[in-house]
């Protein structure tokens, strides 16, 4: 067992804050000229390419039957869907109010793991997500004003995500994080790749394989590094550092986004916007503080 080493598990964590809202602002980047479906298919694809040789190289076990198969594919459908809708929107929105709005996923999450996995919430955590879904809803409102529906997309990003997790909390136990991520990257490089053939024949935009002669390969294929590399930084800070020490820490991905969106598109969130993350944050806080509150009382009755 990986002793715990904080330090380094933050700095692991800094990475996937930092690597994350790049590659969501490599998407927005192309979103303009290249179809969601090839972005995201260069998203999974340069992620197989990357993790399957090194699961080969290190032997890493990643044969999956029965329920943990099953399941492995139903999480890499929701990742997809996901990516799909997150992408989709940064079409519509600034980098830094796509990020905040799909922030709301660990309150649906908390209540999610109420309903599914018969997690007690309790009044304090449930007013707290309510509180930053009122949050979330100042963050949607001027977007929403401006661009309509697709300003909610975030929301479906947010639910999608949610139930994402729970999947991934079914199967954490019982397989290497590396292995399950490349056979994601493989599972849904096989699943698409048809698809976006069948689009470019159809000249349905989309999900084709057009791409204008203009745009940087290097940059298609960023998205893919950006995202592999954010995920095993993750994977990786919670073998040194427990999750109540890093959670907090996911909270910097929305002013990183922020700087991002405010250097590469000149983008900035409006007040009322400003004042939604800001609220959304502090809710997200307060129920990570109750979590490690809750985790310390029951520790301290265990050993008494």
């Amino acid at each position: 067992m990986t002793q715990d080493r904080p330090l380094i598990g933050i700095m692991f964590m800094l990475g996937f804050c930092l690597l994350a809202p790049m590659g969501d602002a490599l998407a927005k980047l192309l979103g303009e000229t290249t179809p969601i479906g090839l972005l995201v298919f260069a998203r999974f694809a340069v992620q197989a390419l990357i993790l399957v040789p090194i699961v080969y190289l290190t032997r890493r076990p990643w044969r999956m039957r029965g329920r943990i198969f099953w399941l492995t594919a139903l999480r890499t459908a929701l990742q997809i869907a996901g990516l799909t809708a997150m992408f989709t929107s940064l079409k519509f929105l600034p980098l830094a109010d796509a990020v905040a709005i799909a922030f709301v996923m660990p309150f649906i999450l908390l209540l999610l793991g109420n309903y599914f996995l018969n997690e007690e919430v309790g009044a304090r955590r449930l007013m707290a997500c309510v509180v930053g879904f009122i949050g979330t809803l100042m963050v949607i409102q001027p977007s929403f004003a401006e661009v309509g529906a697709p300003a909610l997309l975030p929301l479906v990003v947010a639910v999608i995500f949610a139930l994402f997790m729970l999947v991934t909390r079914q199967i954490a136990k019982e397989t290497d994080p590396v292995s399950q991520q490349a056979v994601s990257g493989a599972m849904a490089s096989v699943v698409l790749l048809p698809v976006l053939l069948i689009g470019t024949l159809t000249e349905t935009w989309d999900i084709s394989l057009t791409i204008a002669h203009n745009t940087p390969l290097w940059l298609l294929a960023g998205i893919g590094v950006m995202g592999t590399l954010a995920h095993l930084c993750m994977t990786w800070s919670l073998r040194y550092a427990p999750s109540a020490t890093l959670a907090p820490m996911q909270y910097l991905e929305i002013p990183v986004a922020t700087l991002f969106g405010w250097i590469i598109f000149h983008d900035l969130p409006n007040g009322l916007a400003a004042i939604g993350i800001l609220i959304t944050m502090a809710a997200g806080f307060y129920v990570i503080w109750r979590e490690r509150s809750i985790a310390r009382s029951a520790l301290t009755e265990t050993a008494a």
